[in-house]
C-alpha cells in the first residue's frame, strides 16, 4: 500500500502539484474534523484537550524529523559549519511567526475575547478564531512544499517517502483542528453550516503555502536547508506559543501531555517508517 502511494505520487510530474495534492488531502481532513458540527455541538473536554496535546506532538516531531535533521544531514561542512543553515533557517522562521503574531488580530481557541492578541480590532470573535488557526497552518503548508520540493531535485536528506510521512501527520493532526474552530463556533451561536465553513476555511492556506514552498526550493535549490528549518521553526513557535497554553488552562493537563506524547510517537514512526 505504501509502496503504491510514493509510486502514485512520483508519477505526478509537476513538484508543485504533487505539494498542491498532499496538502489538499490535508485540508480535506481538516473539513472532514469541522464536519463533526453537524453531528455535535460541543466536545468533552478532556477529549479536546487530549487532540490539542495531539496536535502539538506531531507539530514538534515533524519539525526534527522531517525538517530539522534532513536541513542539518544535506548541509556542507563539518560540527558548527554544518548546522548554521540549519540554526539561521530556525530563527528566521520563528522570528516570522513572531512578527505575524503580532501584527495579525487572532484569538486562540480557550482564550478569552479580551485576550485577543494582534493588532487591537473590533471583529468578531469567530473571525479571530479563524485567524489563529490559518497562522497555525501557514508553515505547515510551507513544510509540505518545501520537501516536495526538495526531494525533487534530489537533494539528499528529502525524499518522497519523508515529504507523504509529513503530509500524513499534518492530516492526522488537522483533524481535530478542524473540530477545533468549528465546535466553538457552534456553541457561541453560530448555525451548523457557518461553523463548518469557518472550520474547514482555517487550513484552506496550506495548499497556498505548500505551492510556494515547492516552487521556491526548485526555483532557488540552494535554500532548501534554511526553508526546511525555517518551517520548523515557525511550526515550533506556533506549538510553545499557542498549542500548549492551550491545553494547560483546565484540568486535563495530563490528559493534555499523553496526548503530545502519542502524536510525537505517531509522527516519528510515520517518517522513519516512510522515510
Amino acid at each position: 500500500m505504501i509502496e503504491e502511494l510514493k509510486a502514485l505520487i512520483q508519477s505526478i510530474e509537476s513538484p508543485i502539484h504533487q505539494a498542491l495534492y498532499a496538502s489538499l488531502f490535508t485540508w480535506a481532513l481538516t473539513a472532514l474534523g469541522a464536519a463533526f458540527v453537524f453531528f455535535f455541538k460541543s466536545i468533552n473536554r478532556a477529549i479536546f484537550d487530549g487532540m490539542l496535546g495531539f496536535t502539538g506532538g506531531v507539530m514538534v516531531a515533524a519539525s526534527f524529523w522531517s525538517l530539522l535533521s534532513p536541513a542539518i544531514e544535506m548541509s556542507d561542512g563539518e560540527g558548527f559549519i554544518k548546522v548554521m543553515p540549519a540554526a539561521i533557517g530556525f530563527l528566521g522562521g520563528a522570528l516570522m511567526l513572531y512578527s505575524l503574531d503580532k501584527v495579525l488580530p487572532h484569538l486562540h481557541i480557550n482564550f478569552k475575547q479580551s485576550e485577543a492578541e494582534g493588532v487591537k480590532t473590533d471583529w468578531h470573535r469567530s473571525t479571530l478564531l479563524v485567524l489563529a488557526i490559518t497562522l497555525h497552518n501557514i508553515p505547515e503548508g510551507l513544510a509540505i512544499g518545501v520537501l516536495f520540493g526538495g526531494a525533487a531535485v534530489g537533494f539528499e536528506g528529502a525524499s518522497i517517502g519523508g515529504a507523504i510521512a509529513l503530509a500524513i501527520g499534518i492530516g492526522i493532526q488537522n483533524f481535530p483542528e478542524g473540530m477545533a474552530v468549528s465546535m466553538p463556533l457552534r456553541r457561541q451561536g453560530l448555525s451548523r453550516w457557518k461553523s463548518f465553513n469557518y472550520g474547514q476555511l482555517s487550513a484552506i492556506v496550506e495548499p497556498v503555502a505548500a505551492c510556494l514552498g515547492a516552487w521556491a526550493v526548485m526555483t532557488f535549490q540552494p535554500i532548501l536547508p534554511y526553508a526546511l528549518a525555517f518551517a520548523a521553526g515557525a511550526m515550533i513557535f506556533v506549538v510553545v506559543e499557542e498549542v500548549i497554553p492551550e491545553t494547560q488552562r483546565d484540568k486535563y493537563t495530563d490528559i493534555a501531555v499523553l496526548g503530545f506524547i502519542g502524536g510525537f510517537i505517531i509522527m516519528m514512526m510515520l517518517d522513519v517508517g516512510l522515510g
